[in-house]
This record gives C-alpha cells, structure tokens and sequence, in this order.
C-alpha cells in the first residue's frame, strides 16, 4: 500500500476540533432593516459540522487502520445527510434573517478514483455551495464577503467494493452577509482573512515522525466591516484550537492584536473552543480564551441577556441521531465591544422540533444569533 499522505493528518487533528450546540424567533417589526431609523445588526454563528468523528483516524497505529478509520469516518459523512441538513440550516437563517452569518466548519468533501497520485478534485459535497443554493431556494441572498480561510486540507484511501478511493477534506471558515439590501441600508467593506502564526505541531509514529518533522494544524479568521444605517462595525469569525490551550489562548491574543485591535466597535463570532468560566472544550482541559476576551473589554451577549441560562451550544452525537439532545458546554459565542447594544439572543438548532424529516440533528453544535443595537 502507498504512504499515506501527511497531510490528512493535519486535517484530521484540526477537524477534531470539533468541540465543541440551539432558536430564535422571528425578527421582530423593530428588528427590520429595512425601517427608517434602526441600526439593529443581527448575526449568527454557526459550526456546520463536518459530518464525522476523526478521532479514529488519529488513533489509528498503521496504513490499514488508518484505511479503515477513514472508510468509517467518510460512512458517518454520507450518513449524516449535509444536502439534508442544509435544509434545516437554511430555514434558520430564512427565519431569522441575520446580515452576517459566521460559518465554521463549511468543509469540502473531494475524491480520486482510484487512489494514487494527485490530489483528490471531484467534488462530492461542497458544504458551503449547499447551503447557499439552499438559501437562493428560499429566496434568500447571501454570499460570501472574505476569501475563505482553510483550516486544513488533507487526503488519504477509503476502502471501497471496487478497491481503494482517495478522500480530501478541506476545512474553511466562512463570513457570509445579506446581499439584498440596498447600499444605504446595509454595506459591506475592508474584507479580511488570515490564517494564525500560532499553531499546534502533530507528530505521530505512522507519518514518521520523527525522524520526518511535526506537521502544523493551522487555523485562521474572516474579518469585514460591516455598515448598517451609518453605523459601522468590525465583524470578526474564527473557530480557535481545542487540542491545546496554549495555542488557543495564543491565537486569542493574535485576535486582539490583529482584527480585533481596531477604534471601530466590534463583535466576535465564532466556536472558540473555550467554555464559559475557563473549563476546556476537549475533556480535562481548561482554557482562559473566553476569559480573555472579556478582560479585554467584550460583553458576552449571551450572558447579558439571559444570564441564569447555561445556554449549551455543544455538542450532539456524531451521528446526529441520539433523541435527547446531549448539549452539555458553551462554546459558541457572540461577543462584542465599543458601543454596541445586545437586544436579544437566542440558540438555534437545540430542540428535537428543529431536527430533520429523517431524524438528524441540523448539526453537532446549535447556532447562537443575536440582536445587537449599534451606536
């Protein structure tokens, strides 16, 4: 059998970042974009999850292990219905109508048949195209305002009835905005995205490592300016490192020295891996980054407006199909600085009612949208 590719493994130690879930009500009549006067920002976060578990792929000891974590981690992908789910997504934000939605998460799936040299090109599911044709169906216009960031990209064989196939995982994080609005009501501008200096070093025996060195799980963040009726903010979207604290509290700080280090009021959106009150999104972990970002000056949206709500934004079974929602963390957030108003928040996804015809969670994590009044 080939070498597998190294790559896959950045990736997949990346993905399994997937710590880290849900509903709002309509926009109200005061809530409008459109009504003369108001400068009511709504927004979302929402990790779309990437459709399996990866956490046998990174224990796997050998090639065949590995073929066999990822022939079962792409079944659990087909199983758990994006095209399906989107739907569900769609609706969500059809319903609630925010200008920015911040995406987690919004994975390529691609394929070579058979296996061998080359990167994997054939599109099977492109999470993002989905969920935008999705929305255009319900007469929804957004797209995206920043280039992608890709958190990673990696390929290695499933096993299937007629031999082995290459699967490549791309991981991107995702700013959308609303695209229907007149120029003077709603705005976009100054699109940004970067990926972080800071990052976590995999070394595992079946890349050979060593004596090969660490690879590099990289992640990243979209940034735009948004302005609603005058009134301009920054909106920054990432989804930080569970694995290691230290790299997540480090890219923590490249936040609030890079996007976040601007005059202009501000609002983060994203899964930061980092529960409210310092407990770590990967179990006997414990992480400062939510804690830093309050020191720094935001507000929790959250816990501004419903305070004795433990809110749990994660996270469901990786098959989507468990009947009692297992949401057990905080991690999803809407934080933001400056003069900035939180109006109302609410989770999304988080009820057996918001599940699809087939029975599955829209995602691993419920969404968090808010209201946010500026100036």
């Amino acid at each position: 059998m080939r070498r597998m590719r190294r790559r896959w493994f950045t990736a997949a130690l990346c993905a399994l970042a997937l710590c880290a879930p849900g509903s709002l009500t309509p926009a109200s009549a005061a809530e409008d974009p459109g009504k003369a006067g108001q400068a009511r920002l709504r927004v979302l976060t929402r990790n779309l999850y990437l459709g399996g578990d990866l956490a046998p792929v990174l224990a796997a000891t050998s090639p065949q292990a590995l073929v066999a974590a990822v022939t079962a981690v792409y079944a659990n992908v087909q199983a758990t219905n994006f095209p399906e789910r989107a739907g569900e997504l769609a609706d969500e934000i059809a319903k609630s109508g925010p200008h920015l939605v911040g995406l987690q998460e919004a994975v390529l799936w691609r394929s070579q048949t058979p296996a061998g040299p080359g990167s994997a090109t054939h599109v099977e599911y492109d999470f993002l195209q989905i969920l935008l044709d999705a929305l255009a169906a319900r007469g929804k216009h957004y797209a995206a305002v920043a280039s992608v960031v890709v958190g990673s990209d990696f390929e290695a064989p499933r096993s299937t009835p007629s031999g082995l196939q290459d699967i490549r995982l791309t991981d991107r994080d995702v700013l959308l905005a609303r695209t229907d609005l007149p120029a003077g009501v709603f705005s976009v501008a100054n699109a940004q995205a970067t990926t972080f200096q800071s990052h976590l070093p995999i070394c595992r025996p079946v890349l050979g490592c060593p004596p090969n060195p660490p690879l590099q799980v990289r992640r990243g963040w979209v940034a735009a300016d948004a302005t609603l009726r005058g009134h301009t903010a920054r909106v920054v979207t990432t989804h930080l490192e569970p694995a290691s604290p230290t790299v997540q509290e480090a890219q923590t700080d490249e936040l609030l020295a890079g996007p976040l280090n601007t005059a202009l009021p501000t609002v983060l959106l994203g899964d930061l891996n980092s529960a409210a009150g310092g407990v770590g999104a990967t179990p006997g972990t414990a992480t400062q980054s939510h804690n830093k970002l309050l020191a720094a000056g935001f507000t929790d949206a959250w816990s501004r407006t419903r305070p004795r709500d433990p809110g749990f934004t994660c996270c469901q079974a990786p098959d989507l199909r468990n009947l009692t929602s297992s949401l057990t963390q905080r991690i999803d957030y809407v934080l933001h600085r400056g003069k900035i108003t939180t109006v109302a928040t609410d989770r999304l996804g988080e009820s057996r009612a918001d599940r699809t015809p087939s029975g599955l969670w829209p995602s691993d994590h419920a969404g968090v949208k808010s209201v946010l009044r500026l100036g």
